[in-house]
């Protein structure tokens, strides 16, 4: 199925499991008009059609203690098939990374860290990513509040329902 083969029911399931992945089928089924059974058969197709590749739940982090959200522009020493592995292999085990992105114009990639404080991140800084692999340049922001965090952009579900329309 492709994104224009979506109905209104169809992207109406997904926004409303975008905002709560949790809403049950007999709610889903109260805001659609349909049986619970044909959302379930719907939310199933979705997921087999990759529309939906999961569901995870949402951390409050500094329940955790990591109330530090830092963005790191990473430099890489080359850009050659085997740096670019090399970087994203190690990355993928620093405890404290909670995204990274390969990324277009000066930086090679964007981690974003998560921190108790800023002490937290100078140990992460020192133990983690000052050791990875086939790094030339780190350079830290540090957020100070986070103002938006969606799970999809609300405009993916208007475009779809006015297709939905014609």
């Amino acid at each position: 199925m492709k994104v224009d083969h979506l109905d209104n029911i169809d992207t109406t399931i997904l926004s409303e499991l975008a905002i709560n992945a949790r809403a049950s089928q007999v709610d889903l089924a109260k805001r659609v008009g349909l049986s619970s059974t044909a959302i379930a058969r719907r939310q199933k197709v979705l997921e087999e059609e990759g529309f939906i590749r999961g569901y995870q739940a949402v951390l409050d982090l500094t329940r955790f203690g990591l109330s530090t959200t830092v963005l790191v522009r990473v430099t890489l020493e080359s850009q050659n098939e085997d740096a670019l592995k090399s970087f994203e292999a190690a990355v993928v085990d620093c405890p404290s990374v909670v995204r990274c992105f390969l990324m277009s114009g000066s930086d090679d990639y964007i981690v974003i860290v998560m921190a108790r404080d800023i002490e937290d991140f100078e140990r992460i800084h020192r133990t983690e990513l000052s050791r990875l692999p086939r790094v030339a340049r780190i350079q830290s922001s540090f957020a100070m509040r986070e103002v938006v965090n969606r799970a999809a952009p609300p405009v993916i579900f208007a475009a779809s329902r006015r297709r939905a329309r014609k």
